[in-house]
């Protein structure tokens, strides 16, 4: 029995990541949003026990300890980063100036009808 050689054993490969970098297709982009937004929630959870950490934690502060503010505003970032993917700003629509409509217009008298 002959033994592979490597190029036959690259082609699967290739094959994989040639399919990964294909397009996302739409239930490709349902299923990320439903991911993020799981991850939103799982944020919201971690957001909670960090508040809760916060107020039992021990008032006597020690030589080191843990910054619950600074955990709470990197995950709001985090949060705040994923629902503006989730939910893109749209353009705002134009002020719009109103139209005359009166698009007639008379031609100046000439000079005999001036005269008149």
């Amino acid at each position: 029995m002959a033994q592979p050689n490597r190029y036959t054993l690259a082609w699967p490969l290739l094959a994989m990541l040639l399919a990964a970098g294909q397009p996302a297709t739409a239930a490709d982009d349902a299923i990320e949003r439903e991911q993020l937004a799981a991850l939103v929630r799982q944020i919201d959870l971690i957001d909670l026990q960090a508040e809760h950490a916060a107020l039992t934690a021990p008032q006597a502060r020690a030589r080191y300890h843990f910054d619950h503010a600074r955990l709470r505003e990197d995950l709001q970032r985090v949060r705040t980063g994923i629902q503006d993917y989730l939910t893109p700003p749209r353009a705002q629509p134009r002020d719009p100036v109103d139209l005359s409509g009166d698009y007639r217009q008379s031609s100046p008298p000439s000079d005999q009808e001036a005269l008149r």
